[in-house]
């Protein structure tokens, strides 16, 4: 889990994460980082027991896991709290109403053709 915590790139993930669900397409938007880049750092995070997804249709869903140790829990209260002075943090949280603009907006708009 350390590992997981320790790339800048997932960090941003999973502090957008503990917000509440995104899509693949919203956090390439954030983070401004190509999707292949997104999806690399999403599968590690789920080999880590971090994240878990949900597809609906052709789009996939990520959001945090559960805890499931003390530590776990511990780490996710660390998310919330210990990296708020991050700078790519607090801009990531300010570019958050992107959400729901990419991938669920779009998505939904080709789901119907």
């Amino acid at each position: 889990m350390f590992r997981a915590f320790s790339d800048p790139t997932r960090l941003r993930i999973l502090h957008l994460l503990g917000e509440g669900e995104v899509c693949v397409g919203d956090l390439v938007e954030i983070l401004t980082v190509p999707q292949p880049t997104v999806s690399r750092h999403l599968s590690y995070l789920r080999r880590a027991g971090l994240v878990r997804a949900r597809r609906n249709g052709r789009w996939c869903f990520y959001s945090l896991a559960g805890a499931t140790t003390k530590f776990h829990r511990q780490l996710l209260d660390c998310l919330g709290s210990c990296f708020q002075e991050v700078p790519e943090i607090r801009e990531d949280r300010v570019k958050k109403p992107l959400r729901a603009s990419v991938c669920c907006a779009h998505g939904r708009g080709k789901a119907q053709r």
